[in-house]
């Protein structure tokens, strides 16, 4: 099943919607609570995906909805809308604008669509399968990286790594432009990358909805996005994920990544 104009025009809506729910909650001094996995949630959260989720019942009732906060509504289409409301909800809650609205479409387990929408700033990335990635409209374009040790990298925060995984991510950072690593992001690391400001973003313990949307975003600026024995991502992927701006340079990362220890 090919993508549309109308899959597109509709994605979009619903970074629309999600963005009127959050927005009136930034920087409000809103409460959170825990979830089961200890991660925060709040009312900006759980209305967000209310919300997308009133538009898609009314349009793709066929539609497989797969969301963070209300888990899965089952279709009969073979298609799923991925969604995860605010994917950086630590930086929603202490005011950082680095937090995204992610909406992906995927088929058969392969992410064809993917929305990576800032409602605070007012910048969206759109990335769709056979067509270039636009930011606010335009083409982006990720950039060359000649060398690994040139290459600036980001993750979200060590405190989601475990010890080995840690030992990996840090045996991949001493190869990279270390001086120049950025931590804190999110979504948001991946749609600079997009655009050209980063090289590679490494990540641990991501689940479905944190990384579907990010693949045709990558994908279409000319990245690649991998687990991290270089492998593409699929709905069974293990959530370790590599985003490279350069494909040239995955053996250099995986084989950087192959620490011994």
């Amino acid at each position: 099943m090919s993508l549309t104009d109308a899959d597109i025009a509709l994605a979009l809506r619903l970074a629309d919607a999600a963005g009127e729910a959050i927005r009136p909650h930034f920087r409000s001094g809103v409460d959170s609570e825990r979830k089961g996995d200890a991660s925060p949630v709040t009312i900006a959260d759980r209305s967000a995906e209310e919300a997308m989720r009133r538009i898609l019942k009314a349009e793709v009732p066929q539609d497989t909805v797969i969301g963070e906060e209300f888990g899965t509504t089952p279709g009969t289409s073979g298609r799923s809308w991925v969604l995860d409301p605010i994917d950086g909800t630590c930086s929603f809650l202490v005011g950082r604008p680095i937090f995204g609205t992610l909406i992906a479409l995927v088929v058969e387990g392969w992410p064809v669509l993917g929305v990576i929408d800032q409602p605070i700033l007012g910048e969206r990335w759109l990335g769709a399968t056979g067509r270039p990635t636009t930011f606010n409209g335009q083409p982006v374009r990720t950039r060359p990286c000649r060398e690994l040790s040139d290459a600036t990298l980001a993750t979200t925060g060590p405190q989601y790594f475990d010890d080995h995984e840690g030992a990996h991510f840090m045996s991949l950072a001493a190869k990279t432009d270390h001086k120049r690593m950025v931590m804190g992001g999110d979504c948001y690391n991946y749609g600079l990358l997009a655009s050209g400001h980063l090289d590679l973003v490494c990540e641990a313990g991501l689940k479905l909805h944190d990384w579907a949307a990010l693949v045709p975003v990558v994908e279409g600026a000319g990245g690649t996005m991998c687990d991290w024995n270089g492998d593409p991502l699929h709905a069974g992927s293990d959530g370790h994920v590599l985003a490279l701006g350069d494909p040239a340079r995955l053996e250099d990362v995986v084989e950087a990544m192959a620490c011994h220890h």
